[in-house]
C-alpha cells in the first residue's frame, strides 16, 4: 500500500493508514466488533451482543443506582475544585471559558472510580465484547457545564489511538457513564450506527505534542466533510439520551461526537476505555512520539489482576 504525502510517497503495510496522504479514504474493517462468544454467560445477553455487533454500541439504562450517581457526582465536584488536580497536567480546561473540561487517568487519582473500573457491571461487559482480559487504556471524567461546555467534533477514537498511541487494531471499547441526564439539546453523545465497520483515513501530519491542543479542540485526525456525509447518509445519526446512571458502551472506531452545550443543563460523565490485553499498544503508527501515559496507558495489567 502506498500513501502520497506531498511530493513524496510513503510505503506502508498498515491497513489503517492515516495522516500520510493528501487524500482521505474510507477503509472497510476486517475485524469483528464483538470478539466474545455471544452464547457465553455474562452481563450481556446474546441479543444485546448481536445489537452491539450491528450498531457498534449498546446502552445500559440505570447501570448505576441513584445513590451511586450522587456519590460519583460529588467525587467529580471534589476533583474539579481540588487545586492540586487543577494544577496537574491531567486536568484539561476549556479553550475559551477556562473551566475544567476533562481530567485524565482519573482511576489513578480517585479510589471511587478505581472501584468502578473493576465493577463487574462495567469490566464484565468489556470482557464480553472484546473476548479477552482487558486493561484500562484511558480513563477520564468529562464536564460539560451549562452555558459553556464545549463539544467534541466528529471523530473515531481508534484513528487517534492508532496514530498517536500505537494501538494495532480496533479491539477496544469505551464506556461512557452519565452522571447527569442527557437530553437531545445539552450536548448528548451522537453516534453513526454501524460506522465502526468503516475506518476514515484522515489528512494532515501529526505535529509534535499534538495532544496539548487536541484535548481542548481536535483538528488533526478529524474526518473530512465528504467522508462524514457519506457515513451519515449510509448509517444515519443516533442521539443517545438517557437518565443519570445510564451507560453507553461503544466501539473504538464508531464515528461519534457531541455539540456545544448552550443550555442551562450540565452534562457530565465518567469515560473508561478498555483495550484487549491481546491488542496492547506499541510505538505510534503516525506520530513523532508517544503521548503521555496518563492519556495512553503503557501498563497492560489486566483489570482485576492486581
Amino acid at each position: 500500500m502506498t500513501a502520497v504525502t506531498g511530493s513524496s510517497i510513503q510505503t506502508t503495510n498498515d491497513r489503517y493508514y492515516t495522516r500520510v496522504s493528501n487524500q482521505p479514504a474510507l477503509i472497510e474493517r476486517i475485524e469483528p466488533t464483538v470478539w466474545g462468544d455471544p452464547a457465553s454467560a455474562g452481563m450481556y445477553g446474546a441479543q444485546e451482543l448481536h445489537r452491539h455487533e450491528r450498531d457498534g454500541f449498546s446502552q445500559v439504562p440505570q447501570l448505576l443506582t441513584p445513590d451511586e450517581v450522587a456519590g460519583y457526582a460529588a467525587e467529580l465536584d471534589r476533583l474539579a475544585t481540588d487545586p492540586a488536580v487543577r494544577a496537574d497536567d491531567r486536568c484539561i480546561v476549556e479553550k475559551k471559558s477556562n473551566q475544567v473540561r476533562s481530567i485524565f487517568e482519573v482511576h489513578r487519582i480517585s479510589d471511587a472510580i478505581a472501584r468502578l473500573v473493576a465493577d463487574e457491571r462495567v469490566v464484565g461487559r468489556a470482557r464480553q465484547i472484546l473476548g479477552s482480559d482487558v486493561y484500562v487504556h484511558q480513563s477520564r471524567i468529562n464536564y460539560k457545564p451549562g452555558f459553556g461546555g464545549g463539544g467534541f467534533y466528529w471523530h473515531s477514537d481508534f484513528e487517534t489511538w492508532h496514530a498517536e498511541d500505537g494501538m494495532p487494531t480496533p479491539r477496544a471499547v469505551s464506556c461512557s457513564i452519565s452522571l447527569t441526564e442527557n437530553y437531545e439539546y445539552n450536548g448528548c453523545l451522537m453516534i453513526m450506527p454501524g460506522s465502526q465497520r468503516t475506518f476514515v483515513s484522515c489528512v494532515g501530519e501529526t505535529p509534535q505534542d499534538n495532544y496539548r491542543s487536541s484535548l481542548k479542540e481536535q483538528e488533526v485526525g478529524t474526518p473530512d466533510q465528504d467522508s462524514l456525509t457519506a457515513l451519515a447518509n449510509r448509517h444515519g445519526i443516533a442521539m443517545l439520551t438517557g437518565k443519570a446512571g445510564s451507560a453507553t458502551f461503544f466501539d473504538s472506531n464508531c464515528m461519534h461526537g457531541s455539540s456545544d452545550n448552550i443550555t442551562p443543563y450540565p452534562r457530565s460523565n465518567i469515560f473508561l476505555v478498555f483495550n484487549s490485553v491481546e491488542n496492547a499498544c506499541g510505538e505510534p503508527f503516525y506520530a513523532p512520539s508517544r503521548r503521555p501515559e496518563y492519556i495512553g496507558a503503557r501498563d497492560f495489567t489486566p483489570v482485576g489482576a492486581r
